[in-house]
């Protein structure tokens, strides 16, 4: 069965398709990293719905939808980083998609469109938040050309570590 999967700018009116496929894939992602009570908090769609509300709204973040066959797929967000260290660096801040289509190269997709962006845009080099613990998003990320910072930061309850390409 042939598939199509494109990818656009996020809209206005994106925020509920945004959340969900966030919500649902932090579920499906971190259920063995995140403590439950935490887990539960950051994926109750209200909330996530206004968060990305605000940035279609307010935001100057680059955000992706990619749709599979007409439907909200995966989504993916990038910006300056934020790290006042890693001034002059991009940062992808979330690449997420939907569990019944993991490792059917989608992510892959996002994560090319990501890259072009970020370097067309001027950006050398680009940095990532990842749980140290996420061991198939770690495979996926240095699959892409990241490789560990030896960065630690406590987050949601565990840990993440940054990673970082040139672009």
């Amino acid at each position: 069965m042939n598939h199509t999967a494109d990818i656009r700018s996020v809209r206005p009116g994106d925020a509920p398709q945004l959340a969900h496929i966030q919500t649902e894939s932090w579920k499906a992602a971190f259920r063995e990293i995140i403590p439950a009570d935490i887990l539960s908090e950051y994926t109750d769609p209200e909330p996530v719905t206004r968060m990305y509300e605000h940035l279609l709204t307010h935001g100057s973040a680059h955000g992706y939808i990619l749709e599979r066959d007409g439907a909200p797929h995966g989504i993916a967000w990038w910006d300056a980083a934020r790290e006042p260290d890693m001034a002059g660096a991009a940062e992808l801040i979330c690449i997420h998609s939907l569990r019944d289509n993991w490792h059917k190269g989608y992510g892959s997709r996002m994560m090319e469109r990501v890259l072009a962006d970020a370097k067309s845009a001027g950006y050398a080099r680009i940095m990532l938040w990842v749980f140290d613990r996420n061991v198939r998003a770690i495979r996926f990320y240095e699959a892409h050309g990241f490789a560990a910072s030896g960065r630690k930061q406590p987050a949601f309850g565990a840990v993440e570590e940054m990673y970082i390409r040139e672009l």
